[in-house]
This record gives C-alpha cells, structure tokens and sequence, in this order.
C-alpha cells in the first residue's frame, strides 16, 4: 500500500512545473483600435482623450504620478480579445480618475508591465496567458484645449 502512495505522490509532483511555469505571452497591440471600440460600445464617454507617448503643448499637467495596473480572465478568449477588454478596463478606471481630478485628458500614456517601461506612438503592451490577462499603464492627468 505504502509504494502505491508513492507512486502516485511522485506523480502528483512531476505535474507541478508544468502549472508553475505558467504561459506569459508579451503583445504589442494598436492602442487607438481599442480606444475605438471602448468608445463605439459605451465604455468610454468621450469626454478625456488618451495621449500616447505624448504631451500634448501647452497641457497643464494635474497629477504626474498615475498608474494602473489592471488583470481579466482569459480562459477562453483569444489573447488579442483578452488584452482589449483589459485595456478598455484599465481606460475606464483612468477616465473616470481623471474626470474626478479635473482633468480632460490622460497624456504621456505609457506602458509599465511589472514596473519595465515600454513606450511607443501606437502600441500598447499586454501580456497574456492560459487563465489571466494584464496591462500595466502609467500617466500622467492633464487639462488640455
């Protein structure tokens, strides 16, 4: 009885580095497409612009020290649409942040996946993997004209 035991204990324990080693698939994905469609369904009002990587001139910055990081399921999502409902959520929790600080636009909008910046004019990055995806933004909340 006892080598039954550990027959399957040995067993049981050569399936844990498959689950340790969890898949964490990196995306780089067009940004505006998801503000697009954010915007198209409702989630977003319209009322703050998303500045990617830029400042727009003559911004008046509110807050330089914003940060979200936002994480959705994924089971049974493509990673492309697990990535979009992430980011839209991470949008929604900025636009309504900054409307609640007076501001009118999130600018300098980066992205900062486990604190490692990551800057570009039109993407984001996402990663993704079996069971969770997340988005790591930074920014800063700004009145622009």
């Amino acid at each position: 009885m006892k080598h039954k035991y550990w027959i399957a204990t040995a067993f049981c324990a050569s399936l844990l580095p498959g689950i340790s080693q969890a898949r964490d698939t990196a995306h780089f994905l067009d940004f505006q497409t998801v503000v697009n469609e954010a915007i198209q369904a409702g989630r977003l009002d319209g009322s703050v612009k998303f500045y990617l990587n830029k400042t727009p001139a003559g911004a008046q910055i509110i807050n330089a020290n914003v940060t979200t990081s936002q994480k959705t399921n994924a089971f049974n999502k493509t990673d492309e649409a697990a990535c979009s409902w992430v980011l839209q959520s991470a949008l929604i929790k900025l636009q309504n942040a900054a409307k609640a600080a007076g501001a009118n636009a999130v600018v300098d909008l980066a992205s900062n996946y486990k604190n490692k910046e990551y800057r570009d004019d039109t993407k984001y990055e996402c990663h993704a993997g079996a069971i969770m995806a997340g988005v790591a933004l930074k920014a800063k909340y700004a009145k622009v004209k």
